[in-house]
């Protein structure tokens, strides 16, 4: 799915601490973008707001431990 609006501001993670195998987040108009740091000419995956809030609150809550 492409992004009505440009990605912009693409950010790592502070945890990263410079690392190149990362993952990548973007702004869009509707949502948020991701791709990987070390391949970034292989595009990116978009989510909605809804889809990042729910991502997000499942990150926050510890859903994908190990």
């Amino acid at each position: 799915m492409a992004p009505a609006s440009p990605v912009s501001g693409w950010r790592k993670s502070s945890f990263s601490q410079g690392a190149d195998n990362c993952v990548e987040v973007g702004r869009t108009a509707g949502g948020a973008a991701v791709r990987d740091s070390k391949d970034r000419a292989a595009g990116f995956v978009v989510a909605d707001r809804a889809q990042w809030a729910s991502f997000v609150a499942a990150l926050k809550s510890d859903r994908f431990s190990r």
